[in-house]
C-alpha cells in the first residue's frame, strides 16, 4: 500500500466538501480560523466517541438497531451537537442562519476525515474504496451536519421556537445517521439500490436547506426583483 496517496484520498473528500459548503455562504463568509478550529474539534471527537461506544457496547450489546441508532448515530451526533452548541451557538461570529451550517459541517467533516484515515490504515484499503467512502460515509456526515446546523440556525434566529429547533438539530441527524447505518447493516449485498434514492433525497433536502438559510440571512441585500414583489 502506498501511504501518501491513501492519506490524500482519505483527507481530500472532507476538505472538498467543507470548501463547498463554506463557499455557499452568500453574504459573509465565516472567519477561516474558527472554521478550522471546529474542524479540528470534530477530528478530536473520534477517540472519545470510540471510548464511549466501546463502553456502552459492553453494557447494552451491539445488535443491529442499537449499533445503528445508538452506538453510531446517537453517540456521534450528540457529541458533535454538544461541541457545536457550547462553542458556537452563542459566539458573536454566528450572526446569520447559514453560519450554523458552516460550523456544523466543519465539526462533522473533521470527524469523518479522521475516521476515514483510521479506516484506511486499519483495512489497508485501496484508493477506489476510499473514493466510495467519500460518496457515502463522508458525504453522509456532511449532510447530517447540514441538518444540525440548519436547525441550530433557526433556534438562534427564531428565539421563541428555540427549544423546538434545538431538539430538531439533535434528533434529526441522529435519526438519519441511524437509518443510514441501519441500511448498510441490514442490506449487506443490495444496499446500493436503497442507498442511492436515500442519498439523492438527502442531497436535494440539503440544497433546499442551504438556499433557505441564505435567504433568511439578516445580511441579505434586497434585490430589485424582491422590491417589485413586495410592492
Amino acid at each position: 500500500m502506498q501511504i501518501l496517496p491513501i492519506i490524500l484520498a482519505a483527507i481530500a473528500p472532507g476538505l472538498s466538501l467543507l470548501t463547498y459548503f463554506y463557499l455557499k455562504d452568500k453574504y459573509e463568509t465565516e472567519p477561516i480560523h474558527l472554521v478550522i478550529r471546529m474542524f479540528i474539534f470534530g477530528f478530536l471527537l473520534v477517540y472519545p466517541t470510540m471510548v464511549l461506544q466501546n463502553a456502552f457496547m459492553k453494557e447494552v450489546g451491539e445488535g443491529t438497531f442499537v449499533s445503528a441508532f445508538f452506538l453510531s448515530g446517537g453517540i456521534e451526533e450528540f457529541l458533535k451537537w454538544f461541541v457545536l452548541y457550547h462553542m458556537i451557538f452563542r459566539h458573536e461570529a454566528f450572526d446569520e442562519p447559514y453560519d450554523g451550517i458552516v460550523y456544523a459541517v466543519a465539526v462533522s467533516l473533521g470527524y469523518a476525515t479522521l475516521e476515514n484515515i483510521i479506516y484506511a490504515f486499519l483495512h489497508a484499503t485501496s484508493f477506489s474504496a476510499l473514493m466510495m467512502r467519500a460518496l457515502l460515509p463522508v458525504s453522509g456526515h456532511a449532510l447530517f451536519g447540514v441538518m444540525m446546523g440548519y436547525y441550530m440556525g433557526k433556534a438562534k434566529f427564531v428565539p421563541h421556537k428555540a427549544q423546538k429547533y434545538l431538539w430538531f438539530s439533535l434528533l434529526l441527524p441522529i435519526l438519519w445517521h441511524g437509518l443510514f447505518d441501519y441500511i448498510l447493516l441490514i442490506f449487506k449485498s443490495n444496499w446500493i439500490w436503497i442507498m442511492i434514492p436515500v442519498m439523492a433525497f438527502l442531497w436535494i433536502r440539503t440544497i433546499w436547506r442551504v438556499d433557505r438559510a441564505n435567504a433568511h440571512s439578516p445580511l441579505r441585500v434586497v434585490t430589485s426583483d424582491d422590491k417589485i414583489k413586495v410592492s
